[in-house]
């Protein structure tokens, strides 16, 4: 049988895909980070499935699980928050679940910083501000980050920054984003994410740390960059009645005079 791991998406329970919902109620056995992902998604369970809440599970007791339900004949629904591409450890699963020949499958799910930008209503790659976003974090107890990995090199390259797990070492988040930044460069804080308490701080960088309050815990994310300003920047060529493009060619002699949807 097979265990498909389904990103549950950032909190909202209506943001989970019409692909994962199906799959979770196909499967009899369902287990869940529980410590994120919220209850109204199992209610896409089966009536008599086996829920698993794996918030308090070392990674053997979660692979024994699934091995049991695997033995037994079961396809398992496996919930991780978010999209499972980072910081979920599915890697460290499926390697261990590949090694003992129990199949995989992967449903993406709508990551935290898209439904943080969709709370901020911005576009975080904005023409002449922004082209690139970088998804990061800092040290933690968990994980330490490669040699190379660091704010400071990030910051160098100007784009914007949704640094995640890192509330708790906001000093050293400002400290190493003001060099290259400049400390009244725009931040904006999302705790919980499509979450009913969702809320948002906009701050600078100089003004972030007294903005901030002890309500906003780890489930927070900070966005740095000069494209969460949502000013200053240009028009792209995508809409501009000027550009040559195969669905708007602009004269007899374009590229694209010919071509019709078919072509592709």
């Amino acid at each position: 049988m097979t265990v498909h791991f389904i990103g549950a998406g950032p909190g909202a329970a209506d943001l989970l895909t019409l692909r994962g919902r199906d799959i979770i109620a196909a499967c009899p056995v369902c287990l869940y980070a529980g410590s994120l992902v919220p209850e109204e998604i199992l209610a896409h369970c089966p009536e008599e499935a086996r829920v698993v809440n794996t918030a308090s599970m070392d990674l053997d007791q979660i692979i024994a699980e699934i091995k049991s339900a695997h033995e037994a004949g079961h396809d398992i629904a496996r919930l991780h928050s978010g999209d499972l591409s980072v910081w979920s450890a599915m890697g460290e699963q499926i390697r261990r679940l590949k090694a003992i020949g129990i199949p995989v499958s992967v449903t993406p799910g709508v990551p935290s910083f898209a439904a943080a930008a969709a709370a901020l209503g911005t576009e975080l790659t904005l023409p002449g501000l922004a082209q690139s976003v970088v998804l990061t974090r800092t040290p933690g107890r968990a994980s330490s980050m490669p040699a190379g990995e660091t704010l400071e090199s990030f910051a160098r390259t100007g784009a914007t920054l949704a640094i995640h797990l890192s509330i708790g070492n906001l000093d050293k988040v400002i400290a190493d984003l003001t060099p290259a930044y400049g400390s009244d460069c725009p931040v904006a804080v999302v705790y919980r994410a499509s979450w009913p308490d969702e809320r948002i701080i906009r701050a600078t960088l100089a003004t972030l740390k007294d903005a901030l309050d002890d309500g906003i815990a780890r489930t927070a994310l900070i966005m740095v960059g000069p494209a969460l300003a949502g000013e200053g920047f240009d028009e792209s060529c995508l809409y501009s009645a000027t550009y040559d493009r195969r669905y708007r060619p602009q004269n007899a002699d374009s590229p694209w005079a010919s071509w019709s949807p078919g072509d592709d």
